[in-house]
């Protein structure tokens, strides 16, 4: 049937043209924008996912400028430490010719004093825009990364670098809770106990010997070891006693020269005399007399023959010792006071007992004083840290105490206090240098591996980024191979559609001869 008002092939011409512009139009506009989905109507959920992710490579663009501000600011920190801790090499070189014979330790001296003002130039001018990694203790947090949480939730995740502190400053001490729990001071042997004060003084330690009782034998052998030299006495062939013995024995020792240690005897008793200063001196003795006995410092006696062994006469300097169990914490303040004079340190983050003792030391070393010399020492029976102070003339007060809630001590401070034109200056200097050197090839160090964690973060961010441009392109990106072939297909459908549409149109004409 035909119809004049009715033209089927024409409307189904039409649809298919329609249908065919539509998908030229819409390959033609991915042809132009070079996306497949270049709006939320083309695929709203693509879409959607693709501008999270777009953010998320912006986000990621800042994090790694963030990156490359940190690793600069601590690449600078790095190399002012390493400048650093090349100075006090230096310097350390000086310090160890200062403590030879025949040198001109005030130009020594001089020249000291120039690596010191080096480097705390260094580390004044080791800053990136503004921030010094050398001065202060707060930590400094670099951006490194946004993380996505499944619920979407986004949170930042940071490298924090902690400062190392290089300056010279002395630190405040705090006046929060007590700590004086922690630290406590023994004095040696030779002090003046009950004085006010507690005053350690420069007298010798001592130890007695008394031959005690029993009948001398003949042409016996005393072997008598002390600081782990061994002196010999033969008793004669007759006619010996206790006091001969005491007296051979005492004789024997002054004459081996023993350094710091000398002997006297009264009667039948031998009294030893230690000057040293740090180091506790172990007596021992041997005999091959059985008829008789050994009473040291009237503590019991002891059997001829068996001898004695393991008996200690102490050091003569008096000891700080540290709290074996308790931490330190940022701010935390130990002082020690030397006839009325208060040297102190606060210690920095992640510090211990240790650095609190070296601190000390170096801040006792640093006043001067002409007669007192430090050590520090572990205790590894108590497993504690020991600060050991001498004087070595009039006697001196000793006291020491403690408080939270200070401001840190500079690594190093008391550099500038170095004085190598003494004896005990220069001593003292060559043991504190150490402990400066340690501390800057430690800060160094700590730069370095955060400098390489940064560097490492930062290639991680760019292959990430890179990663997530790939993905979201692969979601949005048009494949132009496929559009062109597509392209050329629909020109030849919208040309056939055309003249199927004329040819629609061209039917009805087909009546008109009916009516001819």
């Amino acid at each position: 049937m035909s119809s004049i008002l009715t033209n089927n092939s024409a409307m189904v011409a039409l649809q298919t043209l329609k249908s065919v512009n539509n998908s030229m139009t819409e390959t033609q506009s991915q042809i132009s924008t070079g996306k497949r989905v270049a709006s939320a109507k083309d695929n709203s959920a693509v879409w959607a996912i693709s501008k999270v992710m777009e953010s998320d490579v912006k986000g990621f663009n800042a994090i790694s400028e963030s990156l490359s501000l940190g690793e600069s600011t601590v690449a600078v920190a790095r190399n002012a430490s390493e400048t650093v801790t090349d100075l006090l090499t230096q310097m350390k070189g000086k310090i160890i010719s200062a403590n030879e014979s025949n040198v001109d330790r005030n130009k020594i001296q001089t020249d000291i004093s120039a690596l010191t003002d080096q480097i705390k130039s260094v580390v004044g001018a080791a800053q990136f825009n503004g921030l010094n990694l050398l001065s202060g203790t707060d930590d400094v947090n670099v951006l490194s990364s946004l993380d996505r949480a499944n619920d979407g939730s986004v949170s930042s995740s940071d490298i924090t670098v902690t400062r190392q502190d290089m300056t010279y400053d002395a630190g405040v001490m705090g006046t929060g809770a007590t700590l004086a729990g922690n630290i406590s001071e023994t004095l040696g042997s030779n002090s003046l106990a009950g004085v006010a004060g507690d005053e350690f003084s420069n007298s010798a330690n001592t130890m007695t010997i008394q031959v005690a009782a029993g009948t001398a034998g003949s042409s016996n052998t005393y072997n008598l070891q002390v600081a782990g030299e061994t002196v010999t006495f033969t008793s004669a062939a007759s006619g010996n006693t206790n006091d001969s013995i005491a007296a051979g024995i005492t004789a024997a020792l002054n004459a081996a020269g023993i350094e710091d240690i000398t002997a006297t005897v009264a009667t039948d008793t031998i009294t030893i005399s230690s000057l040293s200063k740090f180091d506790d001196v172990e007596v021992n003795m041997t005999t091959s007399d059985a008829a008789v006995t050994f009473d040291v410092n009237a503590g019991g006696a002891t059997a001829g023959g068996a001898g004695f062994s393991g008996e200690t006469l102490e050091a003569r300097a008096s000891e700080v010792a540290f709290s074996a169990t308790a931490a330190v914490s940022e701010g935390d303040g130990y002082r020690v006071s030397i006839d009325g004079t208060n040297y102190d340190y606060v210690a920095g983050k992640n510090e211990t007992f240790e650095d609190v003792a070296r601190g000390l030391k170096t801040a006792v070393d640093g006043a001067g004083l002409a007669n007192v010399t430090t050590k520090v020492t572990y205790d590894s029976d108590n497993e504690q840290w020991v600060l050991q102070l001498d004087n070595d003339g009039a006697d001196l007060s000793l006291a020491v105490d403690g408080n939270a809630g200070g401001t840190a001590t500079g690594g190093l401070a008391g550099l500038d206090d170095l004085d190598v034109t003494t004896d005990n200056g220069a001593a003292a200097a060559l043991q504190n240098i150490e402990t400066f050197i340690d501390s800057s090839i430690d800060a160094a160090a700590a730069f370095g591996s955060v400098e390489g964690r940064i560097e490492t973060q930062s290639e991680f961010i760019g292959k990430l980024t890179d990663s997530l441009k790939s993905g979201i392109g692969s979601m949005v990106d048009a494949n132009m191979e496929e559009v062109s072939a597509r392209l050329q297909a629909l020109q030849v459908q919208q040309q056939l559609s055309v003249q199927a549409m004329s040819i629609a149109n061209q039917a009805p004409q087909a009546l008109l001869s009916l009516f001819r």
